[in-house]
């Protein structure tokens, strides 16, 4: 059996700004493989990527898809984030890499103490045998404010080989249909029977996903967002080839995303 896990830490800071408990949750899944969209290496040392690593004895691959700023010692009120933060813009992470940030929020920028400067990425973190990974970048929406990309790994079950690649997806209303595309295209590239798993962060629900990635099946099924009160699930495991799923879910651990866990064996 081999458990595969995808959790979007979100730096490790809610909406506001505050620290949250993320890593420590991601720690706790015991996964073999985890996927890590949106985890964080301070330019000061607050590395989430090398401690993981560490506690977890893993080797992996972190990739840089974005400069940001992180706030650590925001304040706010009960809910994760602001009420219309997916409209004015969130309080805990600050990207101006390839868009300028807007007056409010240059305004709450400049009234936080606390602040870190780093890089916002994809990790991918295993204890099985890894053979090869690599980076395959994906093309930057004109609407996004981060760049994305896909580790391809490839790993050893009990000798036996299979591929698994991360990814952190764009939303559905800014085009993520072309990288999608892309996706295929890597597949395709693959050109060995071997199996595979595809994981991450997509932000879309199964169905455009069917269309958008025809050939998966779901490893697990669980709602994964909004953490608090789950009402879709925009995380997911997908396999191609003799996958046995064994069992599976999701658990609140302090991010806006659920962690979505399978136990899977090949058959």
């Amino acid at each position: 059996m081999v458990r595969v896990a995808t959790f979007n830490l979100h730096a490790g800071v809610d909406g506001w700004g505050r620290p949250t408990n993320a890593v420590d949750h991601a720690a706790s899944l015991d996964a073999d493989v985890l996927v890590l969209p949106e985890i964080w290496r301070g330019d000061d040392g607050t590395d989430l990527f090398d401690d993981l690593r560490a506690r977890l004895a893993m080797v992996g691959l972190f990739v840089p898809l974005a400069r940001a700023e992180r706030i650590t010692s925001g304040r706010g009120g009960a809910r994760w984030q602001p009420r219309f933060a997916h409209v004015t813009g969130e309080h805990g992470l600050y990207f101006t890499e390839h868009r300028s940030l807007s007056p409010a929020q240059r305004k709450r920028r400049r009234s936080v103490v606390d602040v870190e400067s780093g890089t916002w990425g994809i990790g991918l973190l295993t204890r099985l045998p890894l053979v090869h990974v690599r980076t395959e970048p994906l093309q930057r929406l004109p609407r996004e404010r981060v760049r994305r990309a896909v580790i391809v790994a490839d790993l050893l079950l009990d000798e036996r080989a299979f591929t698994v690649l991360a990814l952190h997806g764009a939303h559905l209303s800014h085009g993520s249909f072309r990288q999608y595309r892309r996706v295929r295209e890597i597949v395709d590239e693959l050109g060995s029977p071997r199996p595979l798993i595809l994981a991450g962060d997509f932000n879309s629900w199964r169905p455009p996903l069917r269309i958008f990635l025809p050939g998966w099946h779901s490893l697990v099924r669980a709602r994964t967002w909004p953490a608090s009160h789950p009402h879709s699930q925009i995380d997911h495991i997908f396999g191609r080839g003799p996958w046995r799923q064994l069992g599976g879910g999701a658990s609140d651990g302090g991010s806006d995303h659920r962690a979505l866990f399978a136990d899977v064996s090949l058959g």
